[in-house]
This record gives C-alpha cells, sequence and structure tokens, in this order.
C-alpha cells in the first residue's frame, strides 16, 4: 500500500516536532527508505499501516524513532577543513592561554552524529597541542540519534570511514586497525564522551563550555528554534568562549547574544557580555 500525500504530511510534521528537522515534501521518498525496518518492528506490513499505528497508539518511543531515522548523520572525519584551520590557528592557542591557570577545557560536539568530528577535536588538539596533555580536557558529542550514540561510543570505524577526511599520518598515530576495522585509540577515546540530547527540547545537565561547534544543524531548524537554541547555547557558554556554525549558518537572528569574529578565513562567534 503506498502512503498519501496526507500521510507523508503527517510524518514530516511529526519530524519536525520531535526534532526540528523540516524535511521537504520532494525528499518524502526517504521515508520509505529509512522507515522500513520500524514499521516491521512494529508489526506493520507497509508504511501506510505504520502511520496509521502512529495516529492511533502515538506511542512516544515510536515517535521517536521515526526522527532518529529521519536525522541526518552525514559526517566524515576533519570535515570542511577551514574551521579546523580557524581552530588551530586561532582559537586553541588563544583558549589554552586563557586556560593556562585552570589547565581545564570543556567542548561541545552538538550534533555530533558518529562521532567524527569529536574525535577529529581531541586529535587535534593532541597534534599540536603538546602542552595541554596533562590538562583536564574534556570533548562532549551530544546527537539525538541513540544509534549514533552507541557508534561513536564504539569507536571503530569502516576503511571507508576513516579514508574520508583522515590524513594517514594521523590515522596510523591515533587510531590502531582491527581486522577491517579501525579503533580509536585509548588516548583520544579517553578525551571524548558521547551522550543523548535534543536540541530542541530541554537539554541535559551539561558543564559550561569554551567551544561550542553547532555545524551543519541550524540548516534544517525553522527560525523559532534556532532563536531558542541559540539561547540555550548562550547559557552553556563561558563568557570567553567560541561558537562555531556551519560554512552555510549564520546567527544573524540571534546578534544580540553572539557577535562575529573573523580569523584564518573563516570566522567563529563571540558571546556578548552581559546578556540577561
Amino acid at each position: 500500500m503506498t502512503c498519501s500525500d496526507s500521510d507523508y504530511a503527517y510524518l514530516r510534521e511529526l519530524v519536525l516536532q520531535q526534532s526540528a528537522n523540516r524535511i521537504d515534501p520532494s525528499r518524502n521518498a526517504l521515508f520509505d527508505a529509512r522507515l522500513k525496518p520500524i514499521a516491521q518492528k512494529a508489526g506493520a506490513s507497509s508504511l501506510k499501516d505504520f502511520v496509521s499505528i502512529l495516529k492511533v497508539d502515538r506511542a512516544p518511543h515510536l515517535h521517536r524513532a521515526v526522527a532518529e531515522a529521519m536525522t541526518i548523520n552525514e559526517t566524515s572525519f576533519f570535515r570542511d577543513l577551514k574551521p579546523f584551520e580557524m581552530l588551530r590557528e586561532t582559537i586553541f592557542p588563544r583558549l589554552i592561554e586563557q586556560r593556562r591557570g585552570q589547565r581545564r577545557l570543556r567542548i561541545w560536539s552538538a550534533a555530533s552524529s558518529t562521532g567524527q568530528e569529536a574525535y577529529s577535536l581531541a586529535m587535534l588538539i593532541a597534534e599540536h597541542f603538546p602542552i595541554v596533555a596533562g590538562w583536564d580536557v574534556k570533548i562532549i558529542g551530544t546527537d539525538i540519534s541513540q544509534y549514533v550514540i552507541d557508534y561513536a561510543r564504539r569507536g571503530r570505524y569502516r576503511r571507508l570511514e576513516v579514508n574520508r577526511g583522515l590524513p594517514a599520518r594521523m590515522l596510523l598515530k591515533y587510531l590502531v586497525r582491527d581486522g577491517e576495522e579501525w579503533m580509536i585509540s585509548d588516548r583520544i577515546r579517553s578525551m571524548c564522551e558521547f551522550q543523548y540530547a535534543n536540541l530542541c527540547e530541554t537539554l541535559p545537565k551539561l558543564p559550561v563550555f569554551d567551544l561550542v561547534m553547532l555545524r551543519n544543524v541550524l540548516l534544517y531548524f525553522p527560525p523559532q528554534d534556532r532563536s531558542y537554541l541559540f539561547k540555550d547555547v548562550y547559557r552553556l557558554m563561558a563568557p570567553d568562549g567560541c561558537l562555531v556554525l556551519g560554512n552555510a549558518e549564520q546567527a544573524e537572528d540571534s546578534s544580540d547574544l553572539f557577535e562575529v569574529e573573523f580569523a584564518s578565513n573563516s570566522y567563529c562567534y563571540r558571546p556578548v557580555v552581559g546578556v540577561e
């Protein structure tokens, strides 16, 4: 049985409510591909039957499973080089100088997907800033999908995944081969942790961050949800911290909270001090 336009509209609205992920009608075919395993587990013989189950039962775990399945999980090691160049040349040297007394760094990889961004940050620090080897450094990755959180925690990646963006020198230095997979080394893994968080709901208890990586997320959020998220991020940032967005994203609707700063052919955002 084929889904009707109203069925797809229901699914798009469900995903929007659960995750603030706005799915264009032109991408309705994604529902057929990504929801088939969930529909089968729920005892539905077709996606249309599954939609009927969702409408009648309104089971929270099924609604969440649909939102997780439709979340964009595209990522790679050192994805988009410019932000990492900016981190290496400008942001990390400044943060390390500012935190010399505390010897402590807290970094948030929001929407961390399968963990490559968080592990890339750890490798960048280990490779270029040996001065922090004895510091208390923690990179916290969060995501709405429990599946990708579990994947990130494993710290094991296939050959295709490590071949995307990870220099051979760093692959051999910070990962260990195990059959057809590569495992993140204990040194890098010890700097990272991963936990569930829905960015459009009440966030779990998190520390104050020196650096927030919020990349390639806002493109899928409607304006109101972006505004709420920026307020949450602002509250979780140190006054002299830094926010990094995706190349195609801006904080234009939160100019009262953040001011832009250009560095190394890219830019980041600094919290406006004194905002209540």
